[in-house]
C-alpha cells in the first residue's frame, strides 16, 4: 500500500519516470483509491501515446468522463491534435475578414507545424493547473505523464515560454502572432508558481528496482528540483523477492533487484519512499488497480508453458541488414521495452562484421553510453553519436543567422534573433538533425534508437509539417529534409523494428504505432518481443504465471505481423560490446507456430 503517498496527498500529483515502470497503473490506482475514500479526483494523461482507456477499462476522451465502477473519479486525455485545432481557431479567428486573405493564410501556415501541437497541448495542461473553473469540484488532479525526457520538457515549458515572452518585442513567434501567446502569459506565470508550491504540487517519481531506472529518476529529481518542484516522492514498483533457490530465473531476478536497491543514488534515497511487489498480471480495471496497491499477487499456475515460437531471429535480421551493407535501422516502441539495448546489440554485431556503422539516438534521455559501457573494446568501424538538442539548436541558429540574416539591417537581425530564442527552435533543430542522420545511411549503416512512442510520432509527423516551418527561414528545404519521407518509406533503405514486451499495454501501443506508421506509408520490417520469460524454464509461481500470460501476446503479435523475433529474459541488461553481440545469438531459433 502507498502509505506514505496516500497519507496526506497534495492537490496536484505528477507521476513520471522511465518508460515501462508502471506510471499509468500507479497513477490510475492512486486515483481509484482516493476516489473510493470519498475524494473527488480528476485523472489526466499528458502522454501523446496514452493508454488510460485500456488500464481503466473505460473509454476516455479529451474532456472529463466518469470511470466505470468508481464514483467520484473522472479521467481524460489531453488530445494534442484536438488542442492544436482549437488553438488555431482561437488565434486565426479574430483576423478573418479583417486582414487580407493572403496574410491570414500565412498565419495558418505558421500554425500548421508540430510546434503548434506541442504548445496547444501545453496550454491545455496549463489551463488545468491554473484555472480554478477548469478543475472546480475536484479535490485532487493527478497527471499521468509521458516518459521522463518528454515530461521534463513539459514541466520546463512554463519557464521557457515565460522567459521568451518577457523579452520578445517583435510581435511574431514560430507559432504565430505574439497576441496569441501574450494572453496566456499570466497563466504561464501561475503555472510556474503552482509547480513550485510544495503545499499544492507533488512529483511522484516511479522506478523499477533497476540501476538504470534509478539513475533516470535521480536525473529527473535534480532537473525538476532546479525549476522549483521540491515536493517529491519515490515509488519503487515491481520489487521481486524469492526464497526459491532451485529456480535459476527467480534467484537471478531477486538478486538483481536486491543489488539495485543498494545502489540508489543518495539524493533519491533521501526522498519519502513506497515499495510495491512484482505482480503476475498487469492490473486492468478499477478493482484490479485497487488491489495493485495492496500488493495482490496471482499465485497459482497449473499448466506447462508452451513456447509459441517465432518466425525470425535477431541474427537473421542482422544478416539481412549486412547483405545490403548500408541503410537505416530504427528501433521504435513504448518507453522501457529495450529499444536502446536492441539497437546497440545490432550496431555492435554489424560493426564486428567489418561494416561501417553509426549508432545514434533521438531520445532526450538517451542511454547509449550505459549500454556500451564495459571493458571490452568497441569495433573500430562503429561511430557512436547522439542528437543533442542543445548542440543541434546552436548549429541551426548559427545557420539561420548566416543564411536568412545575410543582408538584413540591425533591426531585422534583432527580430530574427528574437524569433530564434523561441522554444520551438529546438524542435525544428532536432528535426533537421534527425533528417541529416537518416540521410547519412546512404553509404553506411545507421542504427537509430528512437525516443518513446509519443515523442517519436511527433518527430515523424514533423517530416511532413516541419518543411513549412523550415522554409520560413531558408529559401529552400535541405535535401535531407526533402527526401526524409521517401527514405523512411523505402524498405530497401529503412529497416524499422517495433520493440515491445509480451504484455498488453506495450503490445497494444506497438500495434497503434504500426497503424500510425502505415497511414504514412511506413511499414515495420519486424517486431521484437524483448525480455520474455516464456523462453526461460522458470517454475516460480509468479514468474511462471507471467510467462503463461505472455503467450497470448506473442500469438497476438503474429496475427499482426508475420516476422517476430523473441528475445529471452536476461538477468541484467547486456552492457559492453561482448554482451551486446552475444544477445544477437540468444534469440530462440525460428520455429513454426
Amino acid at each position: 500500500m502507498l502509505e506514505g503517498l496516500l497519507a496526506d496527498p497534495n492537490r496536484f500529483l505528477f507521476f513520471t519516470g522511465k518508460g515501462g515502470v508502471g506510471k499509468t497503473s500507479l497513477s490510475s490506482a492512486t486515483a481509484v483509491v482516493l476516489a473510493r475514500h470519498g475524494r473527488r479526483v480528476l485523472l489526466v494523461s499528458t502522454d501523446p501515446a496514452s493508454n488510460l482507456s485500456e488500464v481503466l477499462a473505460t473509454p476516455i476522451g479529451s474532456s472529463p468522463r466518469p470511470v466505470n465502477g468508481v464514483f467520484g473519479l473522472d479521467a481524460m486525455d489531453i488530445d494534442p491534435e484536438a488542442a492544436a485545432s482549437a488553438y488555431r481557431d482561437r488565434i486565426v479567428g479574430p483576423y478573418r475578414g479583417v486582414l487580407p486573405d493572403g496574410v491570414v493564410a500565412n498565419i495558418e501556415e505558421q500554425l500548421s507545424g508540430a510546434c503548434t501541437v506541442e504548445i496547444a497541448a501545453f496550454d491545455e495542461f496549463t489551463r488545468l493547473l491554473t484555472e480554478p473553473d477548469a478543475t472546480a469540484g475536484y479535490d485532487h488532479v493527478i497527471f499521468d505523464t509521458a516518459p521522463t525526457g518528454h515530461t521534463l520538457r513539459l514541466l520546463a515549458l512554463p519557464g521557457a515560454w515565460t522567459g521568451f515572452l518577457d523579452t520578445n518585442t517583435a510581435g511574431v513567434t514560430c507559432i504565430g502572432p505574439m497576441s496569441g501567446l501574450t494572453q496566456a502569459h499570466d497563466s504561464y506565470r501561475l503555472a510556474l508558481d503552482s509547480l513550485a508550491d510544495s503545499t499544492k504540487t507533488s512529483l511522484v517519481l516511479v522506478t523499477r528496482p533497476e540501476i538504470a531506472s534509478f539513475e533516470e529518476a535521480d536525473r529527473a529529481r535534480r532537473e525538476l528540483a532546479a525549476i522549483g518542484i521540491g515536493s517529491q516522492h519515490l515509488i519503487v514498483n515491481g520489487m521481486f523477492t524469492s526464497d526459491d533457490s532451485d529456480d535459476a530465473t527467480a534467484r537471478a531476478l531477486a538478486e538483481l533487484h536486491a543489488d539495485a536497491m543498494t545502489s540508489i543514488p543518495r539524493g533519491l534515497a533521501e526522498l519519502p519512499r513506497d515499495t510495491l511487489p512484482l505482480l503476475a498480471v498487469s492490473p486492468i480495471g478499477a478493482d484490479a488497480l485497487a488491489r495493485f496497491l495492496e500488493g495482490h499477487r496471482t499465485s497459482t499456475v497449473d499448466e506447462t508453458i508452451n513456447f509459441p515460437g517465432a518466425t525470425t531471429s535477431l541474427d537473421a535480421i542482422a544478416d539481412r541488414i549486412a547483405e545490403r551493407g548500408h541503410g537505416l535501422v530504427m528501433t521504435m516502441g513504448k518507453g522501457g521495452v529495450g529499444k536502446t539495448t536492441i539497437a546497440a546489440a545490432l550496431a555492435v554485431d554489424l560493426a564486428r562484421r567489418g561494416l561501417p556503422v553509426t549508432l545514434s539516438t533521438t531520445d532526450p534521455a538517451g542511454h547509449l553510453a550505459g549500454a556500451l559501457a564495459g571493458d571490452d573494446a568497441l569495433p573500430e568501424s562503429l561511430v557512436v553519436e547522439r542528437i543533442d538538442p542543445d548542440a543541434a539548436t546552436a548549429k541551426y541558429t548559427a545557420q539561420v543567422l548566416a543564411d536568412a540574416g545575410a543582408g538584413l539591417d540591425a533591426d531585422g537581425i534583432a527580430v530574427l534573433e528574437e524569433d530564434l530564442r523561441s522554444p520551438c527552435t529546438t524542435e525544428i533543430a532536432v528535426f533537421r538533425a534527425f533528417a541529416a542522420t537518416v540521410g547519412a545511411a546512404l553509404d553506411r549503416i545507421v542504427v537509430l534508437d528512437t525516443a518513446p512512442t509519443g515523442h517519436t510520432l511527433l518527430l515523424l509527423d514533423a517530416a511532413q509539417s516541419y518543411q513549412r516551418e523550415v522554409e520560413r527561414h531558408q529559401d529552400q528545404t535541405s535535401d535531407d529534409v526533402a527526401r526524409l519521407l521517401t527514405r523512411l518509406r523505402d524498405p530497401e533503405y529503412t529497416t524499422l523494428l517495433l520493440v515491445t514486451l509480451p504484455e498488453p499495454t506495450p503490445v497494444h501501443e506497438a500495434a497503434e504505432l504500426q497503424a500510425d506508421l502505415e497511414r504514412a506509408d511506413i511499414r515495420p520490417a519486424a517486431w521484437v518481443a524483448n525480455q520474455t520469460l516464456t523462453a526461460t524454464d522458470t517454475r516460480h509461481l509468479v514468474l511462471a504465471e507471467r510467462a503463461r500470460h505472455e503467450q497470448r501476446w506473442l500469438a497476438d503479435i503474429l496475427t499482426r505481423h508475420d516476422r517476430l523475433a523473441v528475445v529471452s529474459w536476461q538477468a541484467t541488461a547486456p552492457t559492453g560490446a561482448d554482451a551486446l553481440s552475444a544477445l544477437i545469438g540468444r534469440t530462440p531459433s525460428a520455429v513454426a507456430v
